[in-house]
């Protein structure tokens, strides 16, 4: 019998309540202890939004994805596993699930759509270094970018059409799509990524019909360090949407695949008031989560990889 494929869903990870913020930022800074001012906002964040369920949903999507596979392949062809880089359950735990499996082969998917080596490095150096212990020897491939996607770019078109149609003349709400913002002297390392980017957005507004005028492009989730980050903010375009007479806003992120810290207080929270304050109301789209078509869209990126490894 063929042994089965693995299949290893990374995303970064999260603390999911105040109390875990400590031990989170410390494995985001490599193990150093975290400035105590930036655990105390992070931690105020927390304590207004009430927990980020992140690490809940990506194990959903895991066992979504493990069902569509199983219809689609037959029970037995894959093993789907979740990992997080800062958060328990870690890549290390998951890659010991896939060998207890007896995968022969495997596949790590990061739940980021657009893909940068350099931006995403700390994803193949875990991985790496977890099969080095737990599957020496195993053929290992990461999936490069998958942002244009047909059913992840069906995914955010339909998000999008779904929140206009809310709206009594959705032909007069200006949108905003969004990506987390990143130090620039990193993304001038691979500037590829904004322009993976840029295709998502460009695929999205002709797939939900968005004529050009109708849609502007910021940066959110600017981090806590003292080096420039990209821009604009979206905050910077919220009064320009006011002065020229419109009442709404819509916000589409583009790259999170999930609700947590960064959709529930970033967006739905940091950026709601600052829209009210300058006289908008505010909306977003909702998150793919575990929807159907975007869970279609995970299994179209490991049924790529598969071809890939078929064409060798």
């Amino acid at each position: 019998m063929t042994s089965p494929t693995g299949v290893l869903l990374m995303t970064f990870g999260s603390a999911q309540t105040a109390e875990e913020v400590p031990d989170y930022l410390r494995s985001v800074r490599g193990g150093g202890d975290p400035d105590p001012a930036v655990v105390a906002e992070f931690q105020r964040r927390y304590e207004i939004v009430g927990w980020s369920p992140l690490v809940r949903i990506t194990g959903e999507q895991g066992e979504a994805l493990q069902r569509a596979l199983d219809e689609a392949h037959g029970p037995g062809r894959y093993v789907v596993a979740v990992g997080m880089l800062h958060s328990d359950p870690r890549i290390d735990a998951a890659v010991r699930a896939l060998a207890a499996a007896g995968v022969g082969r495997v596949t790590g998917i990061v739940l980021s759509p657009q893909y940068s080596p350099i931006i995403m490095g700390g994803y193949d150096r875990a991985l790496q270094a977890a099969m080095a212990r737990e599957l020496p020897g195993v053929e290992l491939r990461v999936a490069g970018p998958w942002h244009t996607t047909p059913s992840f770019v069906g995914e955010l078109a339909g998000r999008v059409q779904q929140a206009l149609g809310r709206f009594p003349e959705p032909e007069r709400v200006p949108i905003i799509f969004t990506a987390h913002s990143l130090p620039r002297p990193v993304v001038d390392r691979d500037t590829g990524y904004i322009d993976q980017l840029l295709e998502t957005i460009d695929l999205v507004a002709e797939r939900a019909g968005l004529a050009r005028e109708r849609w502007q492009f910021a940066y959110q989730s600017a981090g806590h360090t003292p080096e420039e980050w990209l821009k604009p903010d979206l905050k910077d375009l919220l009064p320009d949407l006011r002065d020229e007479g419109h009442d709404d806003v819509l916000v589409v992120p583009v790259q999170f695949l999930a609700d947590h810290l960064e959709i529930l207080y970033d967006i739905d929270v940091a950026a709601r008031e600052e829209a009210e304050e300058a006289g908008l109301r505010f909306h977003r789209i909702d998150l793919p989560n575990t929807s159907p078509v975007f869970i279609r869209a995970l299994a179209e990126v490991v049924e790529r990889e598969e071809q890939a490894v078929g064409r060798r």
